[in-house]
């Protein structure tokens, strides 16, 4: 019985953890990196109609090149709303358009906002650490819950509890490498 407590909480926690790699994952695609990547587009959003959608919804993004983004709306009504809300996010490019489709050039990345880029990736992947501590922290405090309730032993709670800490110590080594591989990448000229 306890050993199926035990394997409970840990598959938990390990699926939660995991759910904190994948999410910095995904926000670490949406920072620039001198390279044209559909993915810096995931986090702008269109006002359309009144209701905040994906640019990759209302048309296809493509990259024709290493340094350019081409967007195409399935709508040509629709280049006016999607040229909008890229001048109003926060990646700091100039769209341009030719009535049918907008183009993004991605400029050379200047130290300055490489590294001001890097401060970024450094400043998520400390979320994701607090993410994974905070799901270390729920499973300790079901196992002592667990123990309380006499469903587990004394032994049983030390055991899940170094357990819990080796998959901890595990998702933020995890973490630690997404993040220098994308600061690798950022600071790569």
């Amino acid at each position: 019985m306890s050993n199926e407590i035990l394997d409970e909480v840990k598959t938990e926690a390990k699926e939660r953890m995991e759910g904190a790699v994948r999410a910095l994952k995904h926000d670490l695609a949406a920072i620039r990196t001198g390279r044209a990547s559909p993915a810096l587009l995931d986090h702008v959003k269109v006002d359309y109609y009144g209701a905040a959608t994906a640019i990759n919804q209302i048309a296809v993004v493509t990259v024709p090149e290493p340094r350019l983004l081409a967007i195409r709306p399935f709508s040509p009504g629709d280049i006016k709303m999607i040229e909008k809300a890229i001048l109003n996010s926060d990646l700091g490019l100039n769209p341009s358009n030719d009535g049918k489709i907008i183009r993004l050039t991605i400029p050379q990345l200047t130290e300055e906002r490489r590294r001001d880029l890097a401060r970024q990736v450094k400043k998520r992947v400390e979320e994701a650490r607090v993410a994974v501590r905070n799901v270390r922290r729920d499973a300790i405090s079901d196992l002592r819950d667990f123990e309380k309730e006499s469903m587990i032993t004394e032994d049983d709670l030390r055991w899940g509890m170094d357990e819990i800490q080796k998959l901890t110590d595990e998702y933020i080594e995890k973490i630690d490498e997404v993040g220098e591989q994308k600061i690798d990448e950022i600071m790569d000229v």
